[in-house]
């Protein structure tokens, strides 16, 4: 029988559920439902930020499932992220608070800094003055204290280089319990991979499809003829196999859907498993896309490249490059 892979054990000793519902772009009115629906299909991970919009909705979801019995809150795994805006160590708090209020929860599983970047306090946008120096170490001490107080059970970061991680571990007193990442066959993030493996940092991949809802990108992951082939000779659709896909690499995987087939569908990704000949030729996929935005065809290999944090005055990143420290 087929490995489950239901489970992935942390450096806290912790297991996070190996599926996730992904909830960035699912609009408030449609995010309740979508959440109702997984957790009913066998979902147990539901990853959220606050920067989605949508915790408060979310939070009365779970409050229904969970005085309806439909789960206990020690089956769920809450994933919530702190957003750029609140990196200053005495909002950091303040901002884990306001999502345990929306979500009405005691504790989040897992509470990751949304990304390496320094907004404004109180900034709505993007706009290239509203970019700060951002101070890591200092940020990550004040999530520290959240961990200790048990309010994070655990902590991490979401969309780290290697070398931003690297320098993280170099200085935390908390190593990183978590990287999320963008992640699927067409952006398998190798280097990062070994990297987070051999510092004992689980990765958790965001966009395992591609991102093939949001409206601003377009990209052609689930088109690559690599995987149809390997999903036709399986029997799957190439979802289930880009999904099947990150479970073997050993990482976490977000798919997110408002759509009840696709969630159902997204959920039958154990019981089987990819063979190692047609694992291999995954492996083999060209690391770029072509991606249709605004207009334009592009060949990237990552598809969430954070270019609003980008400029070449304000804030830290003067380049694409930068802000990944060449990891595109």
């Amino acid at each position: 029988m087929a490995h489950e892979i239901q489970f992935f054990e942390l450096n806290t000793g912790a297991k996070i559920p190996s599926l996730g519902l992904g909830t960035w772009q699912s609009s408030p009115g449609v995010v309740g439902d979508a959440v109702a629906t997984a957790v009913k299909a066998g979902y147990r991970h539901i990853d959220c930020a606050q920067r989605y919009g949508n915790e408060k909705e979310i939070g009365l979801v779970l409050k229904n499932l969970f005085e309806d019995s439909v789960v206990n809150r020690e089956e769920l795994w809450i994933t919530s992220k702190l957003w750029c805006t609140d990196h200053a160590p005495e909002d950091v708090t303040v901002a884990l608070e306001k999502t345990l209020r929306d979500l009405q929860l005691d504790y989040v599983d897992l509470y990751l800094m949304h990304w390496p970047v320094c907004l404004k306090k109180g900034s709505v946008d993007f706009s290239p003055e509203n970019l700060m120096q951002p101070d890591i170490p200092a940020t990550w001490r004040a999530m520290e204290s959240l961990f200790d107080l048990g309010k994070a059970r655990a902590i991490g970061v979401s969309n780290f280089s290697t070398k931003k991680l690297s320098d993280l571990l170099d200085v935390a007193r908390v190593p990183p319990a978590v990287n999320q990442v963008e992640c699927h066959p067409s952006w398998q993030q190798a280097k990062l991979h070994s990297s987070c493996k051999s510092n004992g940092v689980h990765v958790s991949g965001y966009s395992p499809l591609g991102s093939p809802g949001t409206t601003w990108i377009k990209s052609d992951v689930l088109e690559n003829p690599i995987l149809n082939m390997v999903a036709e000779k399986l029997g799957k659709t190439a979802a289930q196999v880009s999904l099947r896909w990150g479970l073997q690499k050993g990482h976490s995987v977000l798919p997110k859907s408002t759509n009840e087939a696709r969630i159902k569908q997204n959920f039958d990704i154990f019981g089987w498993s990819i063979p190692e000949d047609l694992f291999t030729k995954l492996s083999q996929i060209e690391q770029a896309n072509l991606v249709h935005s605004y207009s334009c065809v592009f060949k990237w290999a990552r598809l969430v490249r954070g270019t609003s944090f980008v400029h070449d005055t304000f804030g830290p990143y003067r380049s694409i490059e930068e802000l990944w420290d060449g990891e595109i």
